[in-house]
């Protein structure tokens, strides 16, 4: 299975690498999403402060939707996944590698500039890097959640839409437990109950999720 893993990661990895308009377009949209906000509600600080945590979770959860369609439709549409999949490796291991290798192009780099983005947003750096430590748990979460979603909707005519209609009320209680962590910070309360939950459904996700996007793989494509 650890063969099969590093494979299917350094082969997304080099794809992705290929592909680097797609990376950049998602942080592209991250980025200027957020910093469009103060021309929305005014430069006051004391606004920006307040709303900049949940403003990037929300614009971390939707540029997280818009990389679902890396995950699978590439690898479908010119019939490399269905080859893997009756290779005779390990599918969870083969999931499990793909979903590395979207998560470090795509979720990785929205949380390594979001310190800066927060800070733009006029968020002190205490809270600023709990918004970190926020999205650190919760984006591996989201893209659980939404393969999970594009596994089942596999080759479906507007499958982009449906997933959508699918994952975003499962991403409401992992937003929530995100940015509610940085304002119980702000109100002078500890996040760790909140941090607990977002851990919790991480390991959840990583441990169990390969195996069911696996199988939802496996439905969609019978």
């Amino acid at each position: 299975m650890k063969g099969t893993f590093r494979w299917a990661l350094q082969r997304d990895l080099t794809i992705a690498l290929r592909r680097r308009a797609d990376t950049l377009n998602l942080l592209g949209f991250f980025v200027l999403a957020c910093l469009m906000v103060p021309f929305a509600v005014g430069p006051e600080t004391e606004w920006l402060a307040r709303l900049g945590p949940g403003l990037i979770w929300v614009m971390a959860l939707l540029a997280q939707l818009t990389a679902l369609p890396m995950l699978f439709a590439n690898d479908h549409q010119d019939g490399s996944l269905e080859h893997m999949l009756a290779s005779g490796r390990s599918p969870t291991a083969l999931v499990a590698g793909k979903l590395l290798a979207v998560w470090l192009v795509s979720a990785l780099p929205l949380v390594i500039i979001t310190p800066l983005l927060a800070l733009a947003l006029s968020v002190d750096l205490p809270r600023a890097g709990l918004l970190v430590l926020t999205l650190l748990l919760g984006t591996p979460t989201l893209l659980m959640l939404g393969a999970v979603g594009a596994a089942l909707t596999l080759g479906v005519r507007a499958g982009g839409a449906l997933v959508a209609l699918l994952v975003l009320p499962l991403y409401v209680p992992v937003l929530i437990f995100g940015a509610g962590a940085v304002d119980m910070l702000a109100a002078g309360l500890s996040p760790s109950s909140h941090l607990a939950l977002l851990g919790a459904a991480m390991v959840a996700a990583v441990w169990g999720g390969p195996y069911l996007v696996a199988l939802a793989l496996r439905t969609s494509l019978e």
